[in-house]
């Protein structure tokens, strides 16, 4: 077969492409947003991977740029040669770069087909939706892939949601010659797709769709050009529309909405003993230990948004006294009835006694303190109170079903969970309940949203 690449990472490990099945020359659908500063030399990386398996990758070339060079190139479309691969071509890849527009609605919808072409010679055909938007120079960009729909010529695909400016920039009438934001029919197959037609429109045409149903015929040119009495391989259907506009931090904020800040720190026996210098819980004369170090680099930040400046602090995987039990959930301060410590300072102080005081033990746990500030952000919902949990941790979660149901049943909260891991162990468990690529799942519930962000080990 052929490749399967996919993936493009900044010197950050900025983000990833998805993956495209079986093809050397992919299009790849999602779009990055970066901030440009022209005072600023920004260098980027792109690494390309052909992907054998969900453990396994192969490196297929790289190319290096500064993000000047993409916004000062013609039309900003720029060209380079894939590198890295001793003695071989590893092909070129196209990097494009638009403003973006201060828009900031966001469409939700819905489309049919009905009659479409057959494409498969013992079947019906498996068709899907590519969305082209047009850009200012003529040519055209995808923008989204709805799923495949197998063995069907009347499809009905699930409702989606993208960004306005995804779909135009902004620009409701990027409409040219009748070629504007193509909405493209296929039929997939592993080894290629079959063209089944097309059709072409806008956004603001697209919108009409609020109080009508919107009926496109699809059209196949060569089909129509060969064929005299040809009529059309088919008709989509707009079934939905709605437009929502898509508040943002600052928006809350302003609006009057209160950060609450919580921290869990980990207190596993893997962290070593406090008094070894090996220890990642270990301070120096000189130097705050590893643990110290991320509190304080993610929480002072985020204090700035919580007015009291009261934050509880709970730790997890050690056995605390009297009697020795282990907990995951124990307030750093000793007072089960008010956790909070003083500001960032506070906490840790609260961190360094609880050191003093309890054994390291395990597992690694993150359910229960993920329901305690569930079960906080679930008393009050009206939007005026936000709940963020910074985890800090140096390894594998002990728990991972049990996190899993306690992150799917959080999504519907005001609530998100940083994840900071110190140390040198590997965190790509932690990955997993990243939900910026597939949706978390617990016991056949999706979560409702993303709400936790891994971050790369600190120490």
């Amino acid at each position: 077969s052929k490749s399967d690449p996919g993936g493009w990472r900044s010197r950050a490990g900025f983000g990833r492409t998805e993956v495209i099945d079986n093809t050397l020359n992919p299009d790849f659908v999602r779009k990055f947003v970066l901030d440009y500063y022209f005072e600023e030399k920004q260098n980027l990386r792109f690494d390309v991977y052909n992907v054998d398996s969900k453990s396994c990758s192969d490196f297929l070339g790289q190319a290096f740029v500064a993000l000047g060079e993409v916004i000062g190139s013609q039309r900003g479309r720029l060209e380079r040669p894939l590198t890295g691969v001793p003695g071989k071509r590893c092909g070129t890849i196209l990097l494009l770069a638009e403003e973006l527009s201060n828009c900031r609605d966001i469409v939700t919808m819905q489309l049919c087909a009905n009659k479409l072409d057959k494409k498969d010679f013992f079947g019906k055909s498996d068709p899907f939706l590519v969305f082209y938007r047009s850009n200012e120079d003529g040519t055209f960009t995808i923008c989204h892939k709805t799923e495949v729909v197998k063995n069907t010529l009347n499809p009905v695909w699930q409702p989606f949601t993208i960004p306005v400016r995804a779909l135009c920039n902004g620009d409701y009438d990027r409409y040219r010659n009748g070629d504007g934001d193509r909405d493209r029919g296929s039929h997939g197959a592993r080894a290629g797709h079959d063209f089944i037609g097309e059709f072409a429109t806008s956004y603001r045409e697209l919108s009409r769709a609020q109080s009508q149903f919107t009926v496109y015929e699809v059209l196949n040119p060569r089909k129509k050009c060969k064929k005299k009495k040809y009529v059309n391989s088919g008709t989509v259907t707009l079934l939905s529309f709605s437009v929502e506009s898509e508040f943002t931090f600052v928006d809350y904020i302003r609006g009057g909405t209160q950060l609450n800040f919580t921290v869990a720190i980990d207190f596993t026996a893997s962290n070593g003993l406090p008094s070894q210098p090996t220890s990642l819980h270990y301070a120096s004369p000189y130097q705050l230990s590893a643990y110290a170090l991320a509190l304080k680099a993610v929480g002072e930040i985020i204090q700035d948004y919580d007015s009291d400046k009261l934050f509880p602090a709970y730790g997890f995987g050690a056995k605390v006294p009297p009697d020795g039990k282990i907990s995951h959930q124990f307030p750093l301060n000793n007072n089960v009835e008010n956790p909070s410590c003083a500001g960032i300072e506070g906490v840790l102080e609260s961190y360094l006694q609880s050191l003093r005081t309890v054994q390291l033990y395990g597992p690694t746990n993150f359910a229960p303190v993920i329901n305690q500030v569930a079960g906080t952000a679930a008393q009050v919902t009206d939007g005026s109170q936000y709940h963020v949990l910074l985890i800090i941790t140096d390894g594998v979660i002990s728990d991972m079903l049990q996190t899993k149901e306690a992150i799917v049943t959080a999504s519907s909260l005001p609530m998100s969970i940083i994840i900071v891991g110190v140390g040198p162990a590997e965190f790509e468990a932690m990955e997993e309940l990243d939900g910026d690529e597939v949706r978390l799942s617990s016991r056949g519930r999706y979560a409702e949203r993303d709400i936790v962000q891994p971050r790369c080990s600190l120490g």
